[in-house]
């Protein structure tokens, strides 16, 4: 019997959380407690407005390991993706391509220079943006994709490439979720303009908080590093002509930070293995049963499953998305959602208040065009959102065997007693 109906539920004690450090991280830690450098940065042109020596070696192990020319580390993804929107040069009111299915970052970061956010299709085959549709969303005033590598799996670049050198537009990787999942061999991440990683507390590996801006364009790289600490302090000494987005920040990351990401990159081989081995285990249990849909893997997009997305076809279950959400949170599963994100579906969007209260930017004169975001229709997403769709958050939990199949157990007991077959 389940459990929402008077049962013993299958989960009877918490998950594990999610735990990546360990004697490592806190002798490097301490190791940099007794350096006394802390931080090393200073806000003006000099020795120091690089970082300190954890920093900087922490940026050329990223390099490294991800085949990048530049790693530059910031205080979170967020400042990151601001700063990589500012360095290729993005002017009020240009329109940047963005899915709704994705952290508010990634919008609000085109909103900071006064650009303005186009929400695009997903596909529906793995929720990043749909390749297929994308040019309904391109206008005169389009001037970058950003590509959003969602759950764990980088987008299909290879087909929006063609898309981005038809119109000269830019492409901007997200891969927040997806440090170390490969397309067609390479990193995701590292196939675009620029691109970049989080750093947060539940990501694959994490210093609390960060992140990592990648690129192989020089120019680009030198305009992260002035934009992430106080640009237009230092430009006059820098001699460093180029005004445009010089506003400068406070986008530093501390010596303690970069010392526990040293530690945690050379962990995230054997991390996203782990998560890999869970994830496919769990998969493979469910896959014969009727109306799931589960997260692909294959050798041209590996998956290193930052959550497990499921989509249920209802006609072939008796219930719907809300009872049968309901009935495996009555078994002890953690870490359900129902539905993701709609971006456009947003207060801030809808009422196109942001700066202040009077519109901007999308007021005449800095936008190109009038963007009702009420009017966007985008079915997938929404579909999903609103209907189709469940995520099992496995990033959230340290998974051992016992814990893997007691998550199996729970989902098949469910979607078995509710399928019509």
């Amino acid at each position: 019997m389940l459990a929402i109906n008077g049962g013993v539920p299958e989960i009877r004690n918490k998950l594990a959380p999610y735990k990546t450090i360990d004697q490592n991280e806190i002798n490097a830690v301490v190791d940099v407690m007794k350096s006394n450098c802390l931080s090393k940065f200073v806000g003006e042109w000099g020795e120091d407005f690089f970082g300190g020596p954890q920093i900087l070696a922490f940026e050329n192990e990223w390099e490294s390991m991800f085949g990048v020319k530049h790693a530059i580390a910031v205080n979170s993804w967020t400042s990151g993706l601001t700063a990589a929107i500012g360095a290729i040069g993005i002017e009020p009111g240009d329109e940047i391509i963005v899915s709704p299915w994705t952290m508010a970052a990634s919008a609000t970061s085109i909103l900071h220079w006064n650009a303005i956010p186009i929400f695009a299709d997903i596909s529906i085959n793995d929720f990043c943006l749909n390749p297929d549709t994308l040019e309904e969303s391109i206008s005169p005033f389009t001037k970058a994709i950003m590509l959003v590598d969602i759950f764990g799996r980088s987008a299909d670049i290879d087909k929006f490439i063609p898309i981005a050198q038809k119109y000269n537009l830019k492409i901007i990787s997200d891969t927040a979720q997806s440090p170390g999942a490969l397309y067609k061999g390479a990193l995701a991440g590292t196939l675009t303009d620029i691109g970049g990683y989080s750093l947060n507390y539940h990501k694959h590996i994490h210093t609390g908080e960060g992140g990592i801006v990648v690129t192989n364009n020089d120019e680009f790289a030198e305009r992260v590093q002035l934009i992430r600490n106080h640009a237009e302090a230092v430009l006059m000494k820098k001699k460093f002509n180029s005004l445009n987005n010089m506003i400068g920040y406070n986008f530093r990351l501390g010596e303690i930070e970069a010392a526990i990401g040293r530690e945690q990159l050379k962990k995230l081989p054997s991390l996203i293995l782990s998560r890999q081995t869970a994830a496919e285990k769990i998969i493979q249990s469910l896959k014969e049963i009727p109306g799931v849909t589960l997260p692909e893997s294959d050798l041209v997009r590996s998956n290193v499953y930052y959550v497990l997305p499921i989509i249920l076809d209802l006609d072939q279950f008796t219930v719907d998305r809300h009872e049968i959400f309901l009935a495996l949170k009555a078994e002890g599963l953690e870490g359900l959602s129902e539905g993701y994100m709609n971006l456009h579906k947003l207060p801030m969007y809808v009422k196109k208040i942001a700066y202040g209260s009077k519109g901007f930017p999308w007021i005449t004169g800095v936008a190109h065009r009038d963007i009702d975001y009420t009017k966007v229709q985008l079915p997938i997403a929404e579909k999903l959102h609103s209907e189709t769709f469940l995520e099992f958050e496995i990033c959230k939990f340290e998974l051992n065997e016992h814990d893997i199949q007691k998550v199996i157990n729970v989902f098949n007991k469910v979607l078995k007693h509710y399928s019509k077959k």
